[in-house]
């Protein structure tokens, strides 16, 4: 069974609720979320979380950026409701808004600097025989064309998102992305170890211009081949755990 919770040095995660618990690589694309927000001196005020699932993300940019205000929005009710549990639970209620609500629905107000999401993974593929499981895991309720299309709509002129996707979705997401006007600005391709195959992708993104945009490429593993943590995942992670 796994943990009900998992503790970071600020805060606490609780995912008993939730289908979607804590990965190694969920905290490393928040991680790089912070550090893309960091090295690229971005002027960032408000971010949108698109399938907050346990609140993971809009906690970690949280701890790192005082000024900035997240809407988190999660489709599933039990994992709303824990994800607005652990907000509440950390230092950092005041700028944590969490929204139970379908984003392919809801009408949001304003346009954001900063949309994140780590969405459903397995489109077209086998599904769970739990429900919760399949909102999570699936594409079903929520398409990367579908999520795409929310990006480009919410996102301001100069803002850019960040997403975590699978490795073998690499050549659909650049014809994905061709169709609807965005450009990918960094890649990075994650292993699971050293001797793994890449298996995520970290992608950062804006909309299209008629400037043509270089994209950048990088690689990181998450274990090394002594069956620990490779300095550069360390090095991510030192602030959170």
């Amino acid at each position: 069974m796994p943990n009900p919770y998992f503790q970071f040095k600020q805060f606490t995660i609780y995912q008993d609720r939730c289908a979607m618990k804590v990965t190694t690589d969920g905290c490393l694309f928040g991680s790089t979320i912070v550090k893309e927000i960091e090295s690229r001196r971005l002027k960032i005020e408000s971010i949108l979380d698109i399938g907050t699932g346990t609140g993971l993300l809009s906690l970690m940019v949280a701890q790192k950026n005082p000024n900035i205000i997240i809407n988190a929005i999660e489709i599933d009710k039990d994992a709303a409701e824990q994800a607005m549990e652990n907000v509440k639970a950390s230092p950092w209620i005041d700028r944590i808004n969490v929204i139970h609500a379908d984003a392919k629905d809801f009408s949001f107000t304003k346009k954001y600097d900063l949309i994140i999401s780590n969405p459903p993974f397995y489109e077209n593929e086998l599904k769970s025989t739990s429900s919760e499981k399949n909102i999570a895991h699936h594409s079903e309720e929520l398409s990367l064309s579908e999520l795409l299309t929310i990006i480009r709509q919410n996102l301001k002129p100069e803002g850019v998102f960040s997403l975590l996707l699978p490795f073998k979705r690499n050549e659909e997401i650049k014809k994905i992305f061709a169709e609807k006007g965005l450009s990918v600005v960094q890649m990075i391709f994650v292993r699971q170890s050293v001797k793994h195959d890449y298996f995520r992708i970290i992608l950062t993104g804006k909309l299209k211009s008629h400037q043509p945009v270089e994209t950048g490429i990088d690689e990181i593993s998450i274990w090394g081949d002594k069956k620990q943590y490779t300095p550069e995942f360390i090095e991510s992670l030192k602030d959170y755990y």
